[in-house]
């Protein structure tokens, strides 16, 4: 069985895991090999960044080699999840194994501080893009970066494009196609496309310096180093 695991932990975004779980879970149609599952330290439940907890179905222990890694990203608990050694322990184990590692929104400064994103372009949430350099990433702009064995999607929705990408590249394009029918992905935002010029820098500067300040008061030399990103 290639088993897709997700990495569920306290704080993260829920669309972040739903999105690319919701495609990937998909690939189960087309070819039984496959196996989504969301794994974490404990099946307690986890708190996410809006008003929804989510409980994994299997634990670190019980996955250690999975196919595939996915880990989502957030807000202040993505930056908390960046001291726990028990998850980035998890994360470089299962990605030594993994076919594919790959991250959604600032789920890639988890594969930074795992070490994984080295030498490697990689993208994340814009807010949190420059910050990138502090694991010896090049930062790029860019919907998704495949880089082999590490793949980074951009912020949140973007989650669910990479995740299409994956269906093709495990299967076929046909496959991927075909997932795409069945979530209706076909995106029209109401207010058109993004005008990145018009980015509310400030406003999300303002929130990422908080969360830092939140998140790693315990981690002050990294606290100041991603400040400085931001």
């Amino acid at each position: 069985m290639k088993t897709i695991a997700f990495v569920l932990y306290p704080g993260l975004t829920p669309l972040d895991l739903i999105g690319p779980l919701q495609v990937l879970a998909s690939l189960r149609n087309a070819d039984p090999s496959f196996e989504a599952t969301v794994v974490a330290e404990t099946l307690d439940p986890a708190a996410s960044d809006t008003p929804l907890s989510l409980v994994a179905e299997r634990t670190f222990d019980d996955v250690p080699a999975p196919y595939a890694l996915v880990v989502p990203g957030g807000q202040a608990g993505t930056l908390r999840a960046l001291t726990n050694e028990r998850l980035l322990d998890y994360v470089r184990s299962a990605a030594a194994q993994a076919e594919v590692t790959a991250s959604v929104c600032t789920g890639s400064l988890i594969l930074g501080a795992a070490g994984l994103l080295k030498g490697r372009e990689a993208t994340t949430h814009w807010s949190f893009l420059e910050a990138l350099r502090e694991f010896d990433a090049t930062p790029v702009k860019r919907r998704w970066v495949d880089e082999g064995a590490v793949l980074t999607a951009a912020g949140v929705s973007a989650g669910i494009d990479m995740a299409l990408h994956l269906v093709a590249r495990f299967t076929s394009e046909e496959v991927a196609k075909a997932v795409q029918f069945g979530i209706e992905y076909d995106p029209e935002p109401p207010f058109g496309g993004l005008d990145w010029a018009a980015a509310p820098r400030q406003m999300f500067a303002g929130a990422a310096a908080a969360w830092i300040k939140e998140a790693l008061s315990g981690a002050p030399d990294l606290a100041a180093r991603l400040a400085a990103r931001v």
